[in-house]
């Protein structure tokens, strides 16, 4: 027992030690304080509904009235029976957010390296790299959470997936079955893919060497069992995989029926996003030298340049206020890269950049090639719609970006793809502690290792040398924005501004240059007897620490972080707000008001709101903001009941009562049909939709509709009670009718029924509901009913079970096997 205690208190202490540095370095949470994140605020307006009627009803609707009409709730942290995944994936975030981030981001890798059979000491110092690399850092001050949740598990399924490749099959199996059910609870799919992206790079690493081994039946026998454990972590999160499935084909992320844009012109038809949607962010050719340098292209778009700088001067030459040339200097336009916004330089770090080129030349086989090859892959596929030697790049500039968006399956369902850089992000680190591995083995002679040394520093300071010596002969420090500013503030402003920029980039050139120079004098050190093994694992710790660290207190700091209450109730309602808030009636509510046009978020969060924040809206709805809802089409406005306006006029905000729209639901006298989905949305700006409605030829037909239905004023339909996720209407009309209903029409889970039996209905008016209703008085009632949760939990409940039995299992071989050799 001693034995085992004395093996694991290496790693207990590592465990510790990641737990006080997650803590330290966002040390505010252990005052109570939150890191206010704004896609968190935006999150938090969008769920607040559903939050509220959990709480209400104890229990969980998966659909919420609160934004874009109405929409599935599967994106917004729906929870799930039998999700057992999830509770463990809580367990392990046990620390305050989001220290837990960064805990798992240091825990993961650090398992990973010692998969890789790597020394705890180096493992424990891989992780820092891969924690504190700055682009992991800063999506957790914008609050990309799940981006951050997904990219901490990726070390942890390639941990699995190479134990089982090193013949440990037991454990392998289990690790992966268990790591990549967690990392895709945490529901970021297209982290996830990259991740698989970079798996199949492995597979092939594996498959060449194991083939020239001659160990071919080994690599397919853990081929067989890594797919086993992937169908078993699918299963365990089998309810979110099969709504995300179901929802993602109605959503923007899906096909769309219309062939014509908002303007009439022709649009491009994809069976997933547009070419120049997934390539908008696209991270430039020379922004890629920011991984080493960190602001190389001047950082972010809102840099602080203090009062010594040119801009500050700039502004004060232009007639400012000292305090308004700080503010301003404070907020200096840095950036001169071509993506349109930019946070934070993706910054890997100098030292271990050079500790990665080191390895190139010091590492050898089927490690270094899948760690190059994913690197590479992830390097070109960054750059999305730019290419070598292609200037202002149209978004089908790049061969091999358009290779996958038409080729690679689900390629064309992910945007931003100069996110891939985290593979990169995640290989370097791994390659540049293999490269002290080699550095300390005896495997290598001195000669060879000064030799890649010497190479190493030629490559690294060479670099920034050219850089130093000739940046104003390689570059022009202008950005696409310097007009803009050119225009408001002339011309000696932006020069001003560019003196800025070559500064910055100078000084932090200078700061990788020493850097590059102290880790060479830490290797030659070493390999000279000068250090001992451990004292240059501790130097590179502080070089890395100081390297990675420095950088990101830049951008995520103290600073970032408020009252918990600010950022639990992030929005306080306004004066227009309580008195909407008055009417206890079912309506939508459009904020106009500048405040909820820049927090999309905050009308959701009091309101059911007709906008509302999330990367995959309902598709068709999507379509009707853009041809209608942005232009303040009345007719359209009216049916979906926007009974108030939130406006502003001078500052002042004030609720505007809509007498015209057209209530909860209304019977129609006729029903116009039409060819297709083009000419359904675009009927809507002239159709009066309080008696007429459009719908499609092939809807028309299906429910053997008529075109004209008698109507008196007696008919009446009358909402009588709502909830999110149920509805229930009286009718009376003496003839048979057709009533409209101002909700969102989304026929994977909503059913209708009139006195309790179960009664098609159908969309009109491109997305509203409609149902035929006998003459007479009649209950109507929509419930919301999605059998894929019903489906997905059983099959959760069942993997769970199977891989709870599989467990055991192999507890007890191992157990067996250990005591067999003892």
């Amino acid at each position: 027992m001693s034995f085992s205690f004395k093996r694991l208190l290496p790693h207990i202490l590592v465990l510790i030690g990641f737990v006080v540095l997650s803590l330290a370095y966002f040390s505010p949470v252990l005052q109570g304080k939150k890191i206010y994140q704004s896609d968190i605020i935006h999150y938090i307006g969008m769920a607040q509904q559903q939050k509220e009627f959990a709480k209400a009803e104890g229990e969980e609707t998966y659909w919420t009235n609160s934004a874009f009409g109405g929409m599935p709730t599967y994106q917004l942290g729906a929870k799930y029976p039998h999700n057992y995944i999830k509770k463990l994936d809580l367990t392990l975030r046990f620390l305050p957010r989001p220290a837990d981030y960064l805990f798992l981001y240091f825990i993961s890798f650090y398992i990973l390296l010692l998969c890789l059979k790597v020394d705890f000491k180096l493992a424990a110092l891989g992780a820092l790299a891969f924690g504190f690399s700055t682009y992991l850092i800063i999506i957790l001050g914008v609050g990309h959470n799940a981006k951050a949740h997904a990219i901490a598990y990726m070390p942890l399924v390639l941990a699995g997936i190479i134990l089982t490749f090193r013949k440990k099959y037991i454990l392998g199996f289990l690790l992966t079955t268990v790591a990549l059910g967690l990392e895709i609870v945490t529901n970021h799919f297209q982290m996830t893919y990259y991740l698989m992206l970079l798996v199949i790079v492995l597979g092939i690493a594996y498959l060449v060497d194991a083939y020239r081994k001659k160990v071919l039946p080994h690599f397919f026998k853990s081929v067989g069992l890594l797919l086993i454990a992937a169908f078993l972590a699918v299963g365990l999160n089998a309810t979110n995989i099969l709504a995300t499935q179901e929802y993602v084909k109605e959503s923007t992320r899906g096909k769309s029926e219309l062939t014509i844009n908002p303007d009439g012109s022709a649009k491009e038809v994809t069976s997933g996003l547009s070419r120049e949607y997934i390539t908008e962010y696209s991270y430039g050719l020379l922004e890629s030298f920011n991984l080493y340098i960190p602001k190389f292209m001047g950082g972010g778009n809102r840099e602080d340049v203090g009062k010594d700088s040119e801009t500050y001067k700039a502004y004060t030459n232009l007639g400012a206020s000292p305090i308004e040339a700080l503010e301003g200097s404070r907020n200096a336009p840095m950036y001169w890269g071509d993506q349109t916004i930019v946070e934070a330089p993706a910054y890997v770090g100098a030292v271990i950049i050079f500790l990665f080129v080191l390895g190139l030349f010091l590492v050898k086989g089927r490690l270094k090639w899948w760690l190059v090859g994913g690197t590479v892959l992830s390097w070109i596929l960054s750059l999305g719609k730019n290419w070598f030697f292609v200037e202002n790049a149209k978004p089908d500039s790049n061969p091999i970006t358009n290779f996958f968006i038409d080729y690679i399956p689900l390629y064309d369902k992910f945007r931003a793809v100069s996110s891939i850089q985290v593979i990169l992000e995640l290989c370097i680190p791994i390659l540049g502690i293999f490269a002290l591995v080699r550095l300390f083995n005896d495997f290598q002679k001195d000669e060879e290792k000064l030799k890649a040394l010497k190479y190493s520093v030629i490559v690294t300071a060479g670099l920034t040398l050219v850089f130093l010596l000739f940046k104003s002969f390689l570059f022009d420090f202008e950005s696409f924005r310097d007009g803009d500013y050119i225009e408001a503030y002339g011309q000696p402003f932006i020069d001003a501004v560019i003196e800025d920029r070559k500064s910055l980039m100078t000084a932090d050139t200078l700061r990788t240059l020493v850097l590059v120079l102290l880790s060479a004098g830490t290797v030659y050190f070493f390999i000279k007897k000068k250090l001992s093994e451990t004292l240059t694992v501790v130097v590179f710790a502080v070089l890395l620490l100081f390297d990675l660290v420095s950088v990101d207190r830049q951008y995520v700091n103290n600073d970032n972080f408020t009252s918990a209450l600010r950022v639990d109730k992030p929005y306080q309602a306004t004066v227009a707000d309580k008195e909407i808030l008055k009417d206890k009636g079912h309506y939508r509510v459009l904020d106009m008001s500048s405040e909820g046009q820049s927090k999309p978020g905050r009308a959701a969060y009091f309101h059911n709101s007709l906008f509302g924040y999330h990367a995959a809206k309902l598709g068709r709805y999507n379509e009707l903001m853009e041809f209608h809802v942005y232009k303040n089409n009345m007719n359209v406005l009216n049916m979906l009941n926007t009974k108030y306006i939130i406006a502003e006029e001078q500052g002042n905000i004030f609720p505007y009562t809509n007498t015209d729209a057209n209530g909860n639901a209304w019977f129609v006298s006729k029903l116009k049909a039409v060819a297709g989905a083009n000419q359904e949305i675009v009927a809507l700006d002239s159709l009066d939709t309080k008696s007429h409605a459009v719908l499609e030829n092939t809807v028309f037909n299906e429910n053997n509709l008529k075109a004209n239905y008698q109507l008196d004023s007696t008919a009446s339909i009358q909402l009588k009670a709502f909830k999110p996720n149920y509805l229930k209407y009286e009718s009376s009309n003496s003839n048979d009718g057709l009533a409209v209903f101002s909700e969102i029409y989304y026929n994977q889970g909503w059913n209708a029924y009139i006195d309790g039996k179960l009664t098609p209905h159908f969309r009109v008016n491109y997305v509203l509901r409609a149902l035929e209703i006998p003459k007479g008085s009649h209950a109507i009632e929509f419930k919301f009913e999605p059998a894929v949760v019903e489906t997905g939990s059983k099959v959760a409940l069942a993997s769970s079970a199977i891989f709870g039995i599989l467990l055991l299992l192999g507890i007890f071989y191992e157990f067996k096997q250990r005591k067999a050799k003892a």
